[in-house]
């Protein structure tokens, strides 16, 4: 089930959205959360939180995920579950692809002119499509586990 909402996560990415959006969105359809805030809340984490050479967005919208599938609803719960889920998705995204940050993965600045442009003829939108399909994969994976496992 994963690997199809990790799919639809880069469908939505193939359509126009951005890498935090399409993971944040399918992880809420795949939840049933239809809440017309989504994508909204994730559109300034995309392209490394707003193009400052910041976290992936991928990754972003992975946490914000993680959020929404665990986050606290009041201020007496504890926020241990959701560390440990995130710390799972950093530690995975890192290790598999060397860094969680847009410009270190990228090998430019989107915040410029030439960074745009260099991501354009290098096609590194295909490349940001992985680390939207694989942040997805391993939001699920992460909160699967901790809830399973506490």
């Amino acid at each position: 089930m994963n690997e199809s909402i990790a799919q639809r996560s880069a469908e939505l990415f193939d359509s126009g959205f951005f890498c935090a959006e399409s993971v944040l969105q399918a992880v809420g359809e795949a939840r049933d959360v239809g809440c017309k805030l989504i994508p909204q809340i994730a559109t300034g984490f995309c392209s490394g939180v707003a193009r400052s050479c910041g976290m992936c967005g991928a990754v972003s919208g992975a946490i914000l995920a993680i959020g929404l599938a665990m986050g606290r609803t009041s201020a007496d719960e504890s926020v241990d579950g959701v560390y440990k889920a995130v710390r799972i998705v950093l530690d995975g995204f890192e290790s598999e692809f060397g860094s969680s940050n847009c410009q270190s993965l990228l090998g430019c600045d989107l915040g410029t002119e030439d960074g745009q442009l260099f991501f354009q003829e290098t096609e590194l939108y295909a490349t940001c499509r992985t680390y939207v399909a694989r942040a997805t994969e391993l939001a699920l994976e992460a909160v699967e586990g901790c809830r399973r496992f506490g």
